[in-house]
């Protein structure tokens, strides 16, 4: 086929047989980043290992998935992406079995890497075919379909997985995956294709040194924010030179790729506005989505005492609401400028953020979940014309490496957002606990007075040392004030990142620029029709 015939090239059969069957594979792998969560003290009480050890099993995961998954363009070039997504797939459907197997911890860590390394490759090439499979007015119902998968799963993955955990066994959190490994694998054999224009890179040099820098710099990253909390940030040896290191790697990685004929990442894409804009949105929202998904089950279990089933379920209108809205942008999005949804839906965030820094301890589970659907309704509004703005600029031979990059960013930044966002909650809290206790002093009437009554009450009801006990009350109470006014803090904070996102969605270009030279066009393998304007 010629070059310039690619542009209207549409897959053989129907584009929704292809989303599912691309969607089946990308659902569960990104369910399994979440799933786990709530099983850490069952893994760790099965395979005799600390709380502490057992979050090597969530860890573990993150660095392979990280380090694959901006490499999955360039191994999908050189191997053909048909090929590299039926063997992502197989690796991580067996990973997962390996994972159910497994006997002892080191054993289960080694399944999750190797489940890592075959899912990394999953999310931008599911994202890559449904960009393809459709045209380019109906791309933002693609990427609803695809965002119901990528913003649905990890909320609802907490839930699933206390179910499964308390129902059956924790080892069923891995084997679920096997049937659906299964039914993805034989779908995409039957209905995917690779399009004509990717052409597999033959004779290419594998560039085994930018794979390697870039494999110790995002591991290292991913290591250094997964443990920095735990081993107080930079106060530790260990955190500074991993950080150093990851650093100096990084830098490496960037300088080499860009000198590289066939790198493995496309570094350069980047220069592209949109797309440079649009992958430190997507960071930024990864760093909201998840950080607040990390942040509320502390909040409702620390504070409110929520048991683990109670707490999942109550972050499920979330994804309830999350669900709605990717159907009902992936409606309008032809109709109303994207950048203008976007603005609304970062709007509609902080909107959420602010009702959430209003509560209290005494609120009911209802008041919880209206703000999350209204947020998980908003999220739909960010995702789906953001990933269209982004990739609307580039060339559709650029896309597939695109992906990678912009998966690779969303997940980066829901590293940096949970690590971020709980260090600066645990902060606050030390912060208002000390501005607090500075209040409960001898000289205060008011303290001894209800210090004196409070003692009392406990003589009278025989418990002994009463002003000790009233000491400790009193104490616990500023405790749990000092977390909450942390959370509104880091809540608050989260509306003023929303709020300055919001009017930069109009920097975005429309869409691309029409062409008058046709020879350009060929000339740069340009693979969208010239009058096609997102």
């Amino acid at each position: 086929m010629a070059q310039g015939s690619a542009a209207d090239w549409r897959p053989s059969h129907n584009p929704w047989l292809v989303t599912i069957s691309v969607l089946l594979a990308t659902f569960m792998e990104v369910l399994d980043t979440s799933i786990a969560n709530v099983a850490l003290p069952h893994i760790a009480g099965n395979l005799s290992a600390t709380v502490d050890e057992s979050a090597w099993v969530l860890t573990s995961y993150l660095v392979s998935n990280a380090i694959i998954l901006i490499a999955a363009g360039w191994m999908s070039s050189i191997f053909g992406r048909k090929r590299y997504l039926a063997f992502s797939v197989v690796l991580f459907t067996a990973a997962s079995a390996l994972c159910g197997m497994a006997q002892s911890l080191p054993q289960l860590v080694l399944a999750r890497i190797l489940q890592g390394l075959g899912g990394g490759g999953l999310q931008p090439l599911c994202q890559a075919v449904l960009l393809e499979s459709f045209p380019v007015e109906e791309r933002g119902v693609a990427m609803a379909a695809y965002g119901m998968g990528i913003v649905v799963a990890p909320i609802i993955g907490p839930t699933l997985g206390g179910w499964i955990t308390d129902a059956y066994s924790w080892r069923w959190l891995f084997y679920i995956n096997i049937p659906i490994g299964m039914v993805g694998l034989f779908m995409q054999q039957m209905f995917l294709e690779d399009p004509p224009y990717l052409k597999r890179v033959t004779g290419a040099r594998i560039d085994f040194i930018g794979f390697g820098l870039m494999a110790l710099g995002v591991g290292l990253l991913q290591i250094v924010l997964d443990k920095g909390q735990e081993l107080d940030w930079f106060g530790s040896v260990w955190i500074r030179w991993g950080a150093l290191g990851s650093v100096v790697f990084l830098v490496l990685f960037v300088a080499w790729e860009l000198r590289q004929k066939h790198p493995v990442a496309n570094l350069r894409l980047l220069t592209n506005r949109n797309f440079g804009l649009g992958t430190a949105f997507i960071a930024v929202l990864g760093a909201v989505l998840y950080g607040t998904t990390a942040l509320l089950p502390m909040l409702m279990q620390t504070l409110m005492g929520y048991p683990a089933l109670q707490c999942g379920l109550a972050m499920t209108p979330r994804g309830l609401g999350s669900f709605v809205s990717m159907i009902v942008v992936g409606r309008i999005t032809k109709l109303v400028d994207n950048r203008f949804l976007l603005m609304l839906g970062f709007c509609g965030i902080a909107g959420t953020m602010w009702l959430l820094s209003g509560l209290n301890l005494d609120v009911a589970p209802r008041n919880i979940s209206w703000p999350l659907v209204l947020n998980g309704f908003s999220m739909g509004f960010v995702f789906v014309p953001l990933t269209t703005l982004t990739m609307a600029t580039l060339r559709q031979d650029e896309i597939y490496q695109a992906t990678s990059i912009y998966s690779l960013l969303r997940n980066i930044g829901a590293s940096v957002g949970i690590a971020s966002l709980v260090a600066m909650n645990l902060r606050h809290s030390q912060m208002h606990q000390v501005t607090l206790v500075s209040h409960l002093t001898p000289t205060s009437p008011l303290f001894q007075d209800r210090l004196a009554g409070l003692s009392a009450t406990l003589g009278n009801l025989g418990v002994p040392a009463s002003l000790q006990a009233a000491y400790q009350l009193v104490y616990g109470t500023v405790l749990r004030q000092a977390m909450l006014l942390s959370f509104m803090d880091v809540f608050r904070f989260l509306v003023f990142i929303c709020l300055v996102c919001a009017p930069l969605a109009f920097v975005f270009e429309r869409g691309r620029r029409k062409a008058s030279d046709p020879e350009e066009l060929q000339g740069k393998g340009n693979l969208i029709a010239p009058s096609e304007v997102v």
